[in-house]
């Protein structure tokens, strides 16, 4: 899945009023990218060994727990 550039720009700008790069943008959307998909590989991981085919918040929460923020 695709995280924008536009909207990692727009989270920095509500914490920030310095503006951001595209290139600064993109290196950022790319961390959460990889981030999100090892989040979400952990939790459907838990949901199967749960016999569940749905993933719950406690199972992103364990990844959380396991390995931090």
């Amino acid at each position: 899945m695709k995280i924008s550039n536009a909207l990692v720009r727009k989270m920095a700008k509500s914490h920030s009023d310095i503006r951001m790069s595209s290139e600064a943008a993109a290196a950022i959307a790319k961390i959460l990218e990889k981030k999100a998909a090892m989040i979400a590989k952990h939790a459907v991981k838990k949901a199967k060994k749960e016999g569940r085919s749905i993933v719950t918040e406690e199972d992103i929460d364990t990844y959380r727990l396991k390995f931090g923020d």
